[in-house]
C-alpha cells in the first residue's frame, strides 16, 4: 500500500514540475520574439511605439500632457540633441541622458488645451540616430468649448 501511495505522489509531483518547466520555456520564447521584432541598426537607433498621438476629443483646459515612447534599436547610445514643437502651444521635453542600446526612452509633449477646436501639430526630434538625424512626430485632436452657462428666466 505504501509503495502505491509513493508512486502516486511521485507521479503527481513529476507532472507538476514538468508543467512548471514548460510554462517558463514558453515565456522565455515570447520575450525573445518581441525583442527580435525590432530591426537592428549599426550605430544609434530610434524606433517609436507610435509616431502619432491622437488626443481624441478632450475638454477645454484639460491635461495636455502625453508621451512618445521609443527604443534604441542600435548598438551605440542614442543622444537626442533637440526637440522642437511646431508652435508655442506644443512644448516637448527632451531626455537629458543618452539612451543605451536596447533601452527605452520617453519624449514628453504638452499641448495647450486652452485653444478650442481641432488641432494637428508636430514635434521634430533631432538625434544621432543612424539614417534619420531628424524625426517628425504628430499630435492631433479636438478641444471642446466650455458648456454655455444656463440662464434662469
Amino acid at each position: 500500500m505504501k509503495k502505491i501511495f509513493l508512486l502516486a505522489m511521485l507521479t503527481v509531483l513529476g507532472v507538476t514540475t514538468s508543467n512548471a518547466q514548460d510554462t517558463s520555456k514558453k515565456s522565455k520564447k515570447s520575450k525573445t520574439t518581441a525583442v527580435a521584432a525590432l530591426p537592428k541598426v549599426d550605430g544609434a537607433g530610434m524606433v517609436f511605439e507610435n509616431e502619432t498621438i491622437d488626443y481624441g476629443t478632450v475638454a477645454h483646459n484639460s491635461d495636455g500632457n502625453r508621451q512618445f515612447t521609443f527604443t534604441n534599436n542600435g548598438n551605440k547610445p542614442l543622444i537626442i540633441t533637440n526637440t522642437q514643437g511646431s508652435c508655442g502651444c506644443t512644448v516637448p521635453t527632451t531626455p537629458k541622458e543618452p539612451i543605451a542600446p536596447g533601452a527605452k526612452g520617453v519624449i514628453g509633449v504638452k499641448y495647450a488645451t486652452d485653444r478650442v477646436g481641432p488641432f494637428t501639430k508636430t514635434v521634430t526630434v533631432t538625434s544621432n540616430a543612424a539614417g534619420q538625424p531628424s524625426k517628425v512626430l504628430t499630435i492631433k485632436g479636438t478641444i471642446l468649448p466650455d458648456a454655455a452657462p444656463v440662464t434662469k428666466s
